[in-house]
């Protein structure tokens, strides 16, 4: 009888030995269940190691209480390789307003409790006693975004870098298959992970300031003990500091940054070169079965079955990466980059055709697109040559004159997808850039995407009606989603379809006060559309937002005494609770809290207009 596990990478002994293994070379520990999907990182990494020639474990949420669950596979030639998941672990254990979240999408059967907090640390912790010696790896979002000093909301401090506080021996940042092939070829050789450098897409650790690279391409960063201290000064260090980790982000123009941490010092090297479109598509076309390990094809504790997450992205197609929308609040700068990555129409052809075969497929594909899913080129020419720059945002609140702005490619794959025999509808799930959409002069796309890629209602991000407040988040101003309406309305109206559109708004982001929650809350009465969600702000690390937050300062603005500018943040429960209750005015259970807010705020005149 055929094994059911033997297409999988080896998650036990019995998994090696079927292969004829007696060691690993690397063990890959992550805090999502395993689910053989391009979309999970430890099977996307996992087969391109063993594309590459390695053999390759999973140790997919082990058991974190317990150092024997860290030995299953043994101990590996090379290294483990340490993700949290997805998801940051914090933000996957815990709500905005710090309230435990009641499950896990990424784990057996949704069920919470399989991911520590602060899983990187714990999960080192844990390899480290295990096998002493060997060495760790640490890479995906947790890393990525934790990578230099950062503030930790749920702690409410300024943390080290967990590179430093994981007592990992390297980090890997951003998308991390450049730089994991070439730290694989390295410690084939002998090299100790501790011992690597020079490697794009990494930080590394070291005591001897005899190591640091002095010329013209490093800058040294603020101390932590500088960007720490709870002090006006403290937090400008801290604001100078992002602003300079922010600009330094792109492979071709980034400089190497260095930080010191008492006796300690956390370089990091330049950012990984993108991928090409033929990387791209190899990568993305691995003999991934598609499916969820079969251990969770039983129940788990909580009697359901599977891994959710997957669900999402079964009958989806990733067919770019990277943003250059800017949004303050996004860490995606951070972590993919600002340069957009995009697969050839064959390889998404190829694809879909996977899908099609499948006997669970109904003739739907959910999603063709990525971090935004109308960017599938770069934001201009000059990019390739010199990378993007360091001193203006490509779209934004003030969108740069050299944008192109283009959906002919994208338009042309999407029809190319809904030809296929046995496509029914191909739809766009992914955030779509309304005001970038705005900015084309040809409305091909707009009319496809109502004609073909929508089944009743579009999902858009409008996010505030405050124009002081959307500047901040670098997102367009009011006006160009008015205008955006209005042309998605008398589109669907010239086509004769009844289509709607469900924005979405963030409330207590920084810079917003109660006026500006009543502002939004005017609008939404005059439209009579009040949405059933909001997203409270949630300062997750590596995002400008979040160090607005922290600060109380806007990086980039200054006053008369070029001094960065103060703003308000919502900090306290109360003024975040009064702001949502505020947006969402029409809840029978908000009217006390609105007229608290509206009392407090001095609007009691509109004590009959928000209830």
């Amino acid at each position: 009888m055929k094994d059911k596990t033997e297409n999988f990478l080896p998650v036990n002994r019995s998994g090696m030995i079927r292969r004829g293994w007696d060691e690993c070379d690397f063990i890959f520990v992550s805090g999502d269940a395993y689910v053989d999907h391009p979309s999970f990182a430890a099977a996307l990494l996992g087969r391109l190691l063993e594309f590459q020639g390695y053999r390759v474990g999973i140790l997919a949420q082990p058991d974190f209480h317990s150092v024997e669950s860290f030995k299953l596979l043994g101990r590996p030639r090379l290294a483990f390789l340490v993700s949290a998941g997805a998801m940051d672990s914090m933000v996957a254990n815990y709500t905005a307003n710090n309230k435990p979240r009641s499950s896990d999408s990424y784990a057996h059967g949704g069920e919470k409790g399989h991911r520590p907090d602060r899983a990187l640390i714990m999960y080192t912790t844990k390899i480290k006693e295990a096998y002493k010696g060997v060495d760790v790896v640490i890479g995906g979002i947790e890393a990525s975004l934790r990578r230099m000093s950062h503030y930790d909301y749920w702690s409410n401090k300024v943390r080290r870098s967990v590179l430093l506080d994981s007592k990992a021996d390297l980090l890997i940042y951003g998308m991390g298959e450049h730089a994991l092939i070439e730290i694989a070829g390295l410690l084939n050789t002998g090299i100790r992970a501790k011992d690597i450098r020079g490697v794009r897409g990494t930080c590394w650790r070291t005591g001897r300031e005899s190591e640091i690279p002095v010329n013209d391409s490093v800058i040294r960063l603020p101390t932590f003990e500088e960007i720490s201290a709870n002090t006006d000064s403290g937090r400008e260090e801290f604001a100078r500091s992002f602003v300079v980790q922010e600009k330094n982000t792109d492979a071709l123009n980034a400089m190497v940054l260095i930080e010191q941490t008492d006796t300690r010092f956390v370089v990091q090297e330049r950012p990984a070169l993108p991928l090409t479109t033929e990387e791209f598509d190899k990568i993305m076309e691995l003999p991934y079965t598609r499916r969820w390990h079969p251990a969770y094809d039983v129940p788990a504790a909580n009697g359901k079955k599977g891994v959710p997450a997957l669900q999402e992205v079964l009958f989806s197609l990733m067919s770019c990466r990277g943003c250059f929308g800017a949004c303050a609040f996004c860490a995606i700068t951070f972590h993919q980059g600002r340069v957009i990555q995009a697969r050839s129409h064959e390889s998404l052809l190829r694809e879909a055709r996977q899908l099609i075969a499948r006997p669970d497929f109904k003739g739907y594909i959910h999603d063709v697109g990525g971090p935004t899913a109308n960017f599938r080129q770069p934001s201009c020419s000059k990019q390739q040559k010199y990378g993007v720059c360091k001193d203006r945002q490509c779209l934004g609140s003030s969108p740069c004159p050299n944008l192109v702005v283009d959906h002919r490619d994208y338009t042309a794959l999407l029809k190319e997808l809904r030809s296929l025999p046995g496509v029914k509808k191909v739809f766009i799930r992914s955030g779509i850039r309304f005001d970038y959409l705005m900015m084309d002069k040809d409305t091909s796309f707009l009319e496809e995407l109502c004609r073909y890629h929508i089944s009743g209602q579009l999902k858009v991000a409008p996010e505030s009606v405050n124009d002081t407040e959307l500047r901040l988040m670098r997102k367009s101003s009011h006006r160009v989603y008015e205008k955006f309406v209005t042309a998605y309305n008398t589109m669907n109206k010239n086509l004769h379809m009844e289509q709607y559109l469900v924005p979405y708004y963030i409330s207590a982001h920084p810079g917003a006060g109660l006026s500006e929650a009543i502002e939004t809350a005017l609008f939404l009465n005059k439209t009579g559309f009040v949405p059933d969600q909001i997203q409270d702000f949630y300062p997750t690390p590596g995002s400008l937002s979040t160090c607005m937050y922290y600060t109380g300062l806007s990086p980039y603005d200054t006053d008369n005494n070029g001094k960065m500018k103060k703003i308000h943040v919502a900090r306290g429960a109360r003024e975040r609770r009064l702001q949502r209750a505020v947006t969402q005015f029409n809840k029978k259970e908000n009217h006390q809290l609105v007229r608290e807010a509206l009392e407090e705020a001095g609007r009691t005149d509109l004590l009959d207009i928000l209830r």
